[in-house]
């Protein structure tokens, strides 16, 4: 069964996983304040998991959970695929905000007297190894959907303004 969390009752707010799933399948610490997960995680559901999914697998997927009305291939494929490539991506969105509060009075970064912050260098390394679960996910899941496609027909039924799923799994940064 998936669980949801659900900022309000639009559907534009579902999110195919919860803070709970996201902190216990991850490095990051169970006291972390909920609403400061929240938005990078439906940032990385938004960009990355509706870019292979697809608009109208996306909104099926979305729909379904919201009225609990999944499918048994549905529930599979979020719980065997989609919850993995969401979590790592949610992990790259917020590794670089985490430490920062965002007030009135200025953008803070915390600091506990106990701890050392971590460098520029050790922090992208750490984004770039989720980034790199990510993708290894991500790869599964569209070899899965090549292979599967004609079990979900609004994975093929996009139109005009749309996202197409992409099937691009060579991830590339930049070269000059």
């Amino acid at each position: 069964m998936v669980i949801i969390h659900q900022i309000q009752d639009t559907m534009a707010n579902v999110l195919l996983i919860t803070t709970a799933d996201l902190k216990r399948f991850s490095a990051l610490s169970g006291n972390i304040d909920d609403d400061k997960l929240i938005q990078f995680v439906k940032i990385a559901q938004d960009i990355h998991i509706q870019n292979y999914l697809g608009t109208d697998l996306y909104v099926r997927l979305k729909e379904g959970v919201q009225n609990s009305d999944l499918t048994s291939n549905e529930t599979a494929l979020i719980n065997n695929y989609v919850k993995d490539m969401l979590i790592h991506w949610s992990l790259v969105e917020v590794l670089g905000h985490v430490a920062y509060t965002i007030s009135n009075n200025g953008v803070f970064k915390r600091f506990n007297e106990n701890s050392e912050t971590v460098t520029k260098d050790e922090l992208d390394s750490l984004i770039q190894r989720h980034r790199t679960i990510a993708q290894s996910y991500t790869r599964r899941f569209v070899a899965y959907m090549c292979e599967n496609s004609v079990l979900f027909p609004e994975y093929d039924s996009n139109e005009a303004e749309d996202v197409y799923p992409s099937q691009e799994t060579d991830f590339y940064g930049w070269v000059l």
